[in-house]
Order: structure tokens, then C-alpha cells, then sequence
């Protein structure tokens, strides 16, 4: 990350020459405007053509020294000044001035006008820190050095990159290490516009791929091949009467195309990718062992943070509340064989062993609405065909534990490789669908078992009846929308912004904590509570204990049934697979940054035998939970607080640790002893969390951004590249085809034949491979399958409030 600072050559009021700031680049470039003395708004860089040509005339002729071994600006300004000798640029006498110009003052900026060395002081350390906070951290930085002299006869150049980065006393206005220098001086006469050229490096030296090649530079000639790339990807605008909106438009939709292939062309292949094949057995599975555990310490000393505490808070009630929600409806649909206390007990053990063994903690083990899905078909499939339920889960749980480990030795879990985003879109839609529907559904019920009562009035007294329904409406839609509304606070304009993270990050423990004292306050109207089992026993002791016999607990287990146990478990496997390894690579795509790594082949069979060994116990089987899984990683995401003015912000670091999921699963595990307190929250409130989870989930994803372009006239439409490239009809027929496939699922899912679910799910890679590529062109497919649009959050966390960087310098 670079700095770079230009100064120009002024004469003072005592008619002194120094060097005065007057243009800055963190990212965009910031001007000092005269006229008011301020710091001008954050731009991109319009520069003249000819300014550019001019300065790659002197690279090519002037000064290069790369890799200078100098430690101070004399010394630095003495290596400069004999190389413009040897060079030809000066002359020897004029050794002395130019020296002496090289080591003129620096004239800086501050925030206020000063009235005693101690406000001088204390403005500059003021103004220093606010800028520091918008500069990278370990960034490097440039000192561009440009102006017209009376004693030169003709310019003079010097590119100079010391071989370490050294901090200059009093040559920036910020303690930030120099490592390039940019000296450019001259006669007045000349037709040289200074200024510009100063501007012209100083953008280029912003430019990521320019100062890649300048850190890389071997000789002079790299420096230029760098200028010419910088051309390439450049645009000159003929003069034209042509402006606003249009002009915009045309130029963006051109540089983004020139860009496109820039990137394309220094794309570099990748390292080690966790999907590749070694063609060993378990290879897969060694890699990833070998890439993750030695990791292991430091997942534990990364957790030390007050954003890792919020994210526990936060992770405990999104883990608690599916775990409670899913328990009473798999109690239902299963006639209490499995209920809460099952559901519980496996999130807390099965959360506590993956987070211990897994290699992407971020990942959140967790019951789900497909495998929810699978479980009442399996039930009614048992008690239909008189075969012992429980008993069958054992051995579909054998069947799941064999599957698993050849699949891990072959390592199939490349297969993920044709989970297309078409797919993975569809999937995640589904799942977010699932959490919005089970919550109204929820409502609704309370709604039929609790009508809304009459508030009648008789003579002067008014006489009212609890309205339970109501309440649960107003706990619901509280708790969602303090808690979204919290999370968008971080945005806003009051508080500072410390505190506006600390009230973001917190956003869901306070909406619980509100929404629970508003209905403690209410006392004359009912809620439902939490039904959290009040001990160590399972749903329905009367009907089953906590081991489960495989070879059947009434009547013998049929011996057939042993081996056609295959086929249900099959599709299991299915659901696990595709759940957890669509999860991993939502949560491990690039824009996250993540450091230490993701392991397909490992997480897979830890969640799967863990899964397979807890069907002995009567125990649920989990998967890596979408929804909850990408709420941990976007808890536990820390935005960049150097934000370069007029930037958006992006991903500083994820705390990749196993503390904040190890923690979460243990608290799941004691709400059994604490329950007398958890029996305290309306269920309404959980819903609340359960709407937050699955609304969220849905930002960002691009086909619910095409769902509302079907809605949306053609001239509103984002600029995406979907949009731009792809005719308007022939994205919404790709549209409405995702749309057709996510009706059919849920269809599948609502009906006696929802054993096929995993089965419909997996056709939906072949129609991607083979049906859309007979109806859209390869071109259009890659427009509709790019990222260009798909920001991980739909907020932009800020740091502090953009106009700190503009009062008066």
C-alpha cells in the first residue's frame, strides 16, 4: 500500500523558496484549494495526455536509481545530485543550488490556524492522526518533488527507490516510511508544465499495478513498460461538446472493459487450491491437515477481542433459536422421538468437536430446514412400513459413515468444482426462503390459536382482553427491525465512531434484551415462552432412552431394511454435502480475505462422522448451517479503518479463531441448566432473530437482485455487467429459469415426495452444464455468472464520518 505526496516549489512571503504540499493520494487524489485553503474532496485523477508523454521523456532520459542504499535525505540528495552530473542533466557548478533546493523547508498542512506553538503543536498531532487513520497500515510512501529554478538550463530527473523504507524527518506531513522519491526541477521557460507531470507520476505511483512494477523494476526500461501498461488502460477524450451523464456512462462502460482485460492478462495462477486433486488416497485430506493445524495456536490467541464477544452473544441466540424452532417442529413431525432436548444436546457436542477438530471454524454445525425435510419423509416412510425409526437412523447413520470415508479417500470433494453459482444461488435462496417461511408460519399459528380479542367499551369503563397474537407481532417485528436497523446505525452520522461499532456489533443481544423487557413489562397478556427441557432427558422418556439399539428396541430390525438403509442415507449424504460445501465456499470466497485456509475434504468427514456416529444416541444429524455459518463470518469480519478518502471500505481481516463457534456450542449445551432463565423469552422474539438471519442472508445475492430488475424498468437498472452485457430479455429468461428451479424444489419439499429433495437439488447442476448452454451464449454465461455485483455487505461500515477529512488546513 503507498502514500504518495506531491510538493511543489514556492516562494514564501519572506520571497524564501520552500517545498509546499499541495496535492495528496491515499487512493484518490485531494488537492489543496487555494482560494479557501482547504482540502478539496477525494477524485480520481484526470490528467492531460501530453503530461504524460513528457514524463515518461524524462524517465527515459533522467536519473534512475533503484535499490539506493541511504538512510537520510542529505544522503539521499547527494547520490540524486551526482547521478544528474553523470547523466548529463547538470552541470558540476550547479551541484551547490541543486542540493540546496533538494533541502529546502517543507511547508505542511494543519487543521486550524494556530495562535502559540503549543496550538501549533496540538493541530498537528490532531490533523496527523486523522490521517493516519486513512492510510493503510505498513503503507509506504512517495515524495514527489517537482518546480521551476532560475540557475537550471534545462529539466532535470531523478526516480529514485531506496532499498528500505526510511522515515525522513520533516519530509512528510505524516510519519509514514519513504521508500520512492520523484525529483523533477527546470527552468521557468521551458514548455514543461511542472505541476502536471508532479500529478501524472504521483497518480501513476497510486496506481496498484504501476507501483508493482516500480517495486519490481529491475532497470529503467521496466519503469517504462509500466508507463506504456498505464496507457493502455487509459482513455483520451477527444474535445467534444458531449458532457455530463452520457459522457459518464460511455467512459465507464470503456474502462471497465479496458480494466477487464488488464486483469486478465496479469492474473497470477493459483496456489494452493483446496479443491485440486493429488491423485493419492485421503491426499486431500492430508493437505488439509497439514495446511490448517499448524495453525492451531494462533486460533486461539486470535479470539482475544471485544468483537469476538459480541459475535458469541450474537452466534449463541442465531445457534439457540433454529435449534429450539427446528427441535418443536421435528418433535412434531416425528411424534417426539426427536424434539429440543435431542436438537440441543447434538448442537452443543457435535459444535464443541467440530470447532476442536474442523479446519474452517467459521463454519456454524447446525441443523437445517432441508435436512428437517428429509426427516418427516423418513418418518412417514418408517411408520408406514412398520419399521422402527430410530433403529433405521443407526443404520443410515452406519451407511453415512462408510460413504463418507470413500469419498474423502477418492477426493470427491472436487465435485464442488460443478456446483455452479446458478446452483449455489438457488441453494442458498432456498434455505433463507426456508427461515422467512418457518418464521410466518410460526405467527400464523399463534395467530389461530390465540385470535385477536375485542376492546370494548361499556358506559365509562373500557374492559380489555389479552391479545396474544398481537404481542407476538409486536416482540416479532421489534426484534427484527432493531436489530437491522442497529446494524445500519453504524453508518449514520451520530455518535462517534467507536461507538457506533459497539452499538452495531451489539445490535442483536440489544434487540433480545428490549423486546424481552418490553414483554416483562406487559403483564396481563400471555406470550409463549421458550420450552427449553428443564434436565438431562430426552423429548419423550416414555418412548425412547438416550442409546439406541441397532438391532432394534421392541420388535427385531429387519435385516433388509440394514442394507436398504443405503439408499436414504445416500441422499442424506447429499444434503450434508451440498450444505456444507456450498457454506465453505460462500464463506471462503476471496473477498474475505481469509488467511489460514478452508479444508473441503477434512470438515466433511468430521461433520459426517460425527453425524453418523450420533444416530447411536438418537441424536440429529447436522451440516455446516448456510444462513447461521455466513452470520458468524460477517460477525467476525473487521472492516479496514484506513479508508482511503472517497473509497469505499473494504475487508481488513476475518478473526479466524475456534473460540467464538467452541463457545457458542457450550452455552447451547448449558441453556439446559440455565433454563429457568431462557424460559423467560418469548418465543415471538426468536422469530424475530429467525426473520433477521434469513433477510440478511438474502442481501447480496445475485438472483434476488435480478428478482427485483423483473420489476424495475430497464432505465433504472444497476450498472453490472450482467445488465451491460446481457440483452434485458435474455436475463430475465435466466432469471425465471433459477426462479422455476427454486419452485420445483420447494415444491418437492412440500409433498409426499420430498424424499427426492436431494435428488431434484442435484439436477440442478446438469441443467446449468447442459441446458442453459444450449440456450445462452458462452458470453452471456459468464456475465450472468459474474461477481462484479456481489457485495458481502450491503452496508458501508465507515469509520469515521467522511467530512473530518475536509475541515480548513
Amino acid at each position: 500500500k503507498v502514500f504518495v505526496e506531491l510538493n511543489e516549489l514556492i516562494m514564501d512571503k519572506n520571497q524564501e523558496m520552500q517545498w509546499r504540499e499541495t496535492a495528496r493520494w491515499i487512493k484518490f487524489e485531494e488537492d489543496v484549494e487555494e482560494e479557501t485553503d482547504r482540502w478539496g474532496k477525494p477524485h480520481v485523477a484526470s490528467l492531460s495526455f501530453r503530461s504524460l508523454l513528457e514524463l515518461r521523456k524524462t524517465i527515459s532520459h533522467g536519473a534512475v536509481l533503484l535499490d539506493l542504499d541511504q538512510k537520510t535525505l542529505p544522503g539521499i540528495a547527494h547520490q540524486v545530485v551526482e547521478q544528474m552530473i553523470i547523466s548529463d542533466q547538470i552541470k558540476a557548478e550547479d551541484r551547490a543550488n541543486v542540493l540546496r533546493a533538494l533541502l529546502l523547508k517543507h511547508r505542511y498542512s494543519t487543521t486550524t490556524t494556530p495562535t502559540s506553538e503549543k496550538d501549533t503543536l496540538e493541530s498537528k498531532s490532531k490533523h496527523e492522526l486523522k490521517l493516519l487513520e486513512k492510510i493503510p497500515e505498513n503503507a509506504e510512501a512517495t515524495v514527489v518533488l517537482v518546480g521551476s529554478v532560475d540557475f537550471l538550463e534545462q529539466p532535470t530527473m531523478a526516480f529514485v527507490r531506496l532499498q528500505e523504507a526510511q522515515e525522513l524527518d520533516s519530509v512528510l506531513e505524516v510519519p509514514v516510511p519513504v521508500r520512492f522519491i520523484f525529483v523533477l526541477l527546470g527552468p521557468p521557460s521551458t514548455n514543461m508544465d511542472y505541476h502536471q507531470i508532479g500529478r501524472s507520476i504521483s497518480t501513476l505511483m497510486s496506481d496498484k499495478h504501476f507501483h508493482e512494477s516500480a517495486y519490481l523494476a529491475d532497470d529503467r526500461q521496466d519503469l517504462l513498460n509500466a508507463i506504456n501498461g498505464f496507457l493502455d488502460c487509459s482513455i483520451v477524450l477527444p474535445p467534444s461538446e458531449m458532457g455530463g451523464e452520457e459522457l459518464l456512462h460511455s467512459v465507464s462502460r470503456f474502462q471497465k472493459e479496458m480494466l477487464r482485460k488488464r486483469e486478465e492478462q496479469g492474473a497470477l495462477l493459483p496456489g494452493d487450491d483446496p479443491l485440486q486433486r493429488t491423485g493419492r488416497p485421503f491426499g486431500g485430506l492430508i493437505r488439509d491437515v497439514k495446511r490448517r493445524y499448524p495453525k492451531y495456536a494462533s486460533d486461539f490467541k486470535d479470539a482475544l477481542n471485544a468483537q469476538c464477544a459480541a459475535a458469541v452473544i450474537f452466534i449463541y441466540f442465531a445457534a439457540l433459536s433454529p435449534a429450539i424452532t427446528f427441535g418443536g417442529l421435528l418433535g412434531e413431525k416425528t411424534e417426539g422421538l426427536i424434539g429440543v432436548s435431542e436438537l440441543i444436546v447434538a448442537t452443543a457436542l457435535q459444535g464443541i468437536l467440530f470447532c476442536i477438530l474442523g479446519a474452517q471454524p467459521l463454519l456454524v454445525v447446525g441443523f437445517s430446514g432441508p435436512l428437517l425435510v428429509f426427516e418427516e419423509a423418513f418418518y412417514s416412510f418408517c411408520k408406514g412400513n412398520g419399521v422402527e425409526y430410530l433403529t433405521g437412523r443407526v443404520w443410515i447413520g452406519f451407511w453415512l459413515i462408510i460413504i463418507v470415508v470413500m469419498m474423502v479417500a477418492l477426493e470427491g470433494s472436487f465435485l464442488v468444482r460443478f456446483v455452479s453459482r446458478f446452483t449455489q444461488e438457488i441453494f442458498s435462496c432456498l434455505i433463507s426462503l426456508i427461515f422467512i417461511f418457518e418464521t410466518f408460519s410460526k405467527i400464523g399459528k399463534i395467530f389461530v390459536e390465540h385470535p385477536l380479542q375485542r376492546c370494548s367499551f361499556d358506559n365509562s369503563t373500557v374492559r380489555r382482553e389479552p391479545n396474544t397474537a398481537l404481542l407476538s407481532l409486536v416482540l416479532m417485528s421489534g426484534t427484527f427491525f432493531i436489530a437491522f436497523y442497529l446494524r445500519k446505525f453504524k453508518n449514520s452520522a451520530f455518535f462517534p465512531g467507536k461507538l457506533r461499532r459497539i452499538i452495531g456489533d451489539f445490535g442483536v443481544p440489544i434487540a433480545i434484551l428490549v423486546m424481552v423487557l418490553v414483554d416483562y413489562s406487559i403483564r396481563d397478556t400471555y406470550t409463549q415462552k421458550l420450552s427449553v427441557p428443564s434436565g438431562f432427558s430426552v423429548t419423550s422418556p416414555e418412548k425412547r432412552g438416550w442409546v439406541i439399539n441397532p438391532l432394534g428396541m421392541d420388535t427385531p430390525f429387519p435385516i433388509w431394511m440394514m442394507f436398504g438403509s443405503m439408499l436414504p442415507a445416500l441422499l442424506v449424504f447429499i444434503l450434508i454435502f451440498m450444505e456444507t460445501q456450498i457454506t465453505t465456499l460462500i464463506v471462503s470466497k476471496k473477498e474475505r480475505m481469509l488467511v489460514k485456509g478452508s479444508g473441503f475434504h477434512l470438515d466433511l468427514l468430521v461433520i459426517v462422522v460425527l453425524g453418523g456416529t450420533s444416530a447411536l444416541f438418537g441424536l440429529p444429524w447436522m451440516a455446516a448451517a448456510t444462513v447461521r455459518s455466513v452470520t458468524h463470518a460477517n460477525a467476525l469480519t473487521v472492516m479496514s479503518k484506513a479508508v482511503a478518502p472517497g473509497d469505499k471500505p473494504r475487508i481488513q481481516e476475518v478473526k479466524e479463531q475456534r473460540v467464538t463457534g467452541l463457545l457458542v456450542a457450550i452455552l447451547v449445551g448449558l441453556s439446559i441448566v440455565i433454563g429457568d432463565l431462557l424460559r423467560q423469552i418469548p418465543i415471538a422474539v426468536l422469530f424475530g432473530i429467525f426473520l433477521y438471519m434469513g433477510v440478511m442472508s438474502l442481501n447480496g445475492i445475485q438472483f434476488t437482485e435480478r428478482l427485483m430488475l423483473l420489476l424495475m424498468p430497464p432505465k433504472y437498472h444497476p450498472d453490472h455487467t450482467y445488465v451491460r452485457k446481457v440483452k434485458t430479455l435474455r436475463m430475465h429468461l435466466y432469471t425465471l429459469i433459477q426462479l422455476v428451479c427454486l419452485a420445483s424444489l420447494w415444491a418437492v419439499m412440500s409433498t409426499v415426495a420430498s424424499l427426492a429433495f436431494p435428488f431434484v437439488l442435484i439436477l440442478t447442476v446438469p441443467v446449468k452444464m447442459f441446458l442453459l448452454s444450449r440456450i445462452f451464449t458462452t458470453r452471456e454465461m459468464q456475465c450472468l455468472d459474474s461477481d462484479d455485483a456481489e457485495p458481502i455487505f450491503d452496508e458501508r461500515e465507515v469509520h469515521d464520518e467522511y467530512s473530518e477529512m475536509h475541515m480548513p488546513v
